[in-house]
């Protein structure tokens, strides 16, 4: 465990007092991130408080109160409070001024970003089950934090909060009900005379998840053909089942430069065959450096051989934002393929056994990052070697 990432859970309140060391986190990598948010308004129609950090302490003193975060087993309220002192992170680039208004558009999704690369880069929360789940579940809860509030307005509430649930199939520890708690103490967390009608949509929200089984677990489907089909938007019943017409797997595989992939595909996938952004590069003599589009293009009119002739194949690539997986995953999809995502991570160690340079493994943990959630193909995991 990283010696910042132990000073940070001793800030986190423990019985029996239940008191926030804040002297503690302002002397961790926080610090700066915190110093901006005290800089960030907020519009005070629902943030009388003030600026974020304001805001912020507010929702981490809500929590601590709260009674349900009490009886949580330790580990899991270290991972919710410090979810709660990072949940809004991405007010920080986000926030702007329109017409006289402040506003903060997708700073859920900027801050679950932010919170990765600060857990990954600055706390090394990762290349371990343990870690990555941990840090996983802190992100997810500070992705889908202000779903609550606004489920009203979502074209299909159910399907929403059914995607949200699947994502505890890979992070064990998240959950509708964690959600709750964190949604609870950020609204309350606040200075405002409409307090009702954000509480009550999370209510509704939530009220909805146990109606719907998905408030402690993810939901129950009669397939995986059927749970793609529901979760996709096709419009069927959750019990109902479909059929299957796929006809073999199509692998993507996705991770960081030095992850392992070359190796982790020969031990699993030795007998189908390979497209590889590396391997076309180098029979085309292309470097790295060099623009990739022919190396892209080469890559799907390989991939379209594959398809045409129902032949299982491995997709080997970074594929870290869920805008370039998707975009691949439709083609495989186009064709019937059974589609699968392995993102594998691996720790510094193994980096460094590697050859592979700290600069080279930290530079390419980008803003844009994004693990593979459960609802991007048929099957998703995550791998620690």
């Amino acid at each position: 465990m990283n010696d910042k990432w132990k000073i940070l859970l001793e800030a986190v309140p423990k019985p029996p007092e239940w008191k926030i060391k804040w002297d503690v986190i302002m002397q961790t990598p926080l610090a700066p991130y915190l110093n901006q948010m005290s800089n960030t308004q907020q519009n005070p129609e629902w943030h009388r408080e003030g600026d974020v950090l304001t805001h912020t302490k507010m929702g981490c003193g809500q929590l601590t109160q709260d009674i349900e975060f009490r009886s949580l087993h330790k580990e899991i309220r270290e991972t919710l409070f410090t979810a709660a002192l990072m949940h809004d992170l991405g007010k920080i680039p986000c926030t702007r001024l329109e017409e006289g208004v402040w506003k903060s558009p997708r700073h859920t999704i900027e801050g679950a970003k932010m919170t990765r690369n600060i857990l990954w880069n600055e706390f090394s929360l990762f290349g371990t089950k343990e870690e990555q789940e941990t840090r996983e579940c802190i992100c997810n809860l500070i992705r889908f934090h202000s779903v609550p509030s606004h489920i009203a307005e979502q074209a299909n509430p159910e399907v929403r909060l059914h995607k949200i649930a699947a994502q505890g199939e890979l992070i064990p520890c998240f959950s509708l009900y964690l959600l709750s708690v964190l949604v609870r103490a950020d609204i309350r967390g606040r200075l405002c005379d409409i307090l009702e009608k954000p509480l009550k949509s999370a209510e509704l929200c939530f009220s909805l998840a146990k109606a719907e089984n998905i408030f402690y677990s993810p939901g129950r489907f009669p397939s995986e053909a059927a749970k793609q089909a529901y979760l996709s938007g096709k419009i069927i019943r959750k019990d109902q089942d479909v059929n299957d017409d796929t006809w073999g797997e199509a692998v993507m595989v996705s991770g960081f430069s030095g992850s392992g992939k070359d190796l982790w595909i020969k031990e699993h996938y030795s007998r189908i065959p390979v497209i590889s952004l590396d391997s076309i590069g180098n029979e085309m003599n292309i470097s790295p450096e060099d623009n990739q589009s022919e190396v892209m293009l080469k890559e799907r009119e390989m991939a379209r051989g594959f398809l045409r002739n129902k032949q299982s194949f491995v997709w080997s690539d970074a594929n870290l934002t869920s805008s370039v997986r998707r975009k691949q995953l439709s083609l495989f999809e186009k064709y019937n393929a059974r589609t699968k995502i392995v993102f594998l991570e691996t720790p510094l160690e193994i980096n460094k056994a590697m050859n592979v340079s700290e600069k080279n493994i930290f530079i390419n943990i980008t803003e844009n990052f994004e693990l593979p959630e459960r609802t991007e193909a048929r099957f998703v995991e995550w791998r620690c070697l």
